[in-house]
Parts: C-alpha cells; structure tokens; sequence
C-alpha cells in the first residue's frame, strides 16, 4: 500500500504547528482502488482510529467536505488516528457508485488499514449525512462504536447493522435539519441498542458551525467506554 504526503494542515487546536495530511490507497475484497486521507496523531498513546465517510458522491460530497475534515480535526485533537476515504466511484477512487450498498466495503478496506497502522486497537466508525448510513452498516470486529453525523432519515433503514450491537452508537441531529427531524429520529432508533441521539442547536444539515466540537465531544464518550 503506497502513502505520500500531499498536504501539510496548521490547526489552531492542536499544540503542534502542522500535521501532515497523508493520500493512500486501498484495495478493497471486490479489487476496487479506494484512495483515501490518513491523517495520524502525534499521541505517544494512540486512543483509537477514526473512520469517516463522506456525504452523497452524486450531490458533490466527497472526503474533502468541510465536515469530514472537521471530524478529522476533531480526531487529532483527542489523540486518535483517523481515515477518510472517498466512495467508489468518487475522485480518483476506482469503481462506481452504488448507492451506500458496496460502499460499505470501502469502509471494511479502511478498517483494515486501520488495524495495519494500530494492531487491534479500536475503531470508531463514523460518518456525516450518506456517509453515516453506509457507516450504521458496517461491522468488524474492533470496532468499539459508531457515530453518524445528520443521519438523513428518508435513508436510514429500522435496524440497520449497527443497532443489533452493544458497542455505543451517538446520533447527532442538527435541530433544523431539512431531512429529519430529531424527534423523528429519537421515534426511529428507540428500540436500537445502546444508542444516543443529541440535538446540535441553531444549525441545519450542512452544519456550518460547530461539527468539530460536537462530533469530539461525541468521540470523547465513545473512547471513555473502552
């Protein structure tokens, strides 16, 4: 698996002056090339990885969304590697899109890095408006929680993989989200197991302000559980 670096970030809430932004590429089980960012804490003690999928591919979403790499920011910050990789069909990644179905086998290819890079150390599965539909629908066997940033109700499923499991799942719902309505979907995930909805005040489904704090705060329960 070949890595280079193709950016060099400077963020104002890590302690460093700039972390290196890394482009990889995976192959996932079915031979598709997924090409993705590593982004790698500089914590002498990793606390975990954090996987990321993107919005809709056929509405302009992709890994370099302001959310995505809000949540990548948020990772670094509490001490967690992180992975975010465009779908199939999307950027420079090979294949085509297919509706949230194989794409879960883009996150899979991602967990497997993930373990490369930490071996067995837990996965935090994640992912922000279709990206967090495709994420509720993956499984593996280090992943110690799921957190799905403005789940679109009209494309969550009753039950999907992730509500069978024990592991803790965090839904954050924008309070003025133009396609679900929190209460909407505390009503669709209260028989899922383990499972928190939080309301995210005065933003919509774009979350324009405050997906970082909200998401690490999310990220920080998630990782006291371990």
């Amino acid at each position: 698996m070949g890595s280079f670096c193709v950016s060099s970030l400077t963020y104002s809430t890590v302690p460093s002056p700039s972390v290196a932004l890394e482009t990889v590429y995976l192959e996932t089980i079915d031979g598709i090339s997924i090409e993705a960012d590593v982004l790698r804490t500089d914590a002498k003690k990793v606390r975990g990885t954090v996987i990321i999928g993107h919005p809709h591919p056929l509405y302009g979403g992709d890994r370099h969304n302001h959310v995505v790499q809000a949540m990548q920011r948020a990772a670094f910050t509490v001490e967690c590697h992180s992975i975010a990789p465009d779908f199939r069909g999307t950027g420079m990644s090979g294949g085509e899109h297919d509706d949230g179905d194989a794409e879960r086998l883009d996150l899979m290819a991602a967990c497997e890095l993930a373990d490369m890079m930490e071996p067995d150390g837990p996965i935090v599965m994640c992912g922000y408006s279709f990206g967090s539909i495709v994420a509720m629908n993956v499984t593996h066997p280090l992943i110690a929680g799921w957190i799905a940033m403005a789940p679109p109700l009209p494309m969550l499923s009753n039950h999907p993989l992730c509500s069978r499991y024990s592991q803790p799942k965090i839904l954050l719902a924008p309070e003025h989200d133009q396609f679900t309505r929190p209460d909407a979907l505390i009503s669709r995930v209260s028989d899922w197991s383990t499972t928190d909805v939080r309301v995210m005040p005065q933003v919509d489904h774009s979350i324009a302000v405050g997906s970082e704090t909200y998401f690490a705060a999310a990220l920080l329960e998630v990782l006291a559980t371990l």
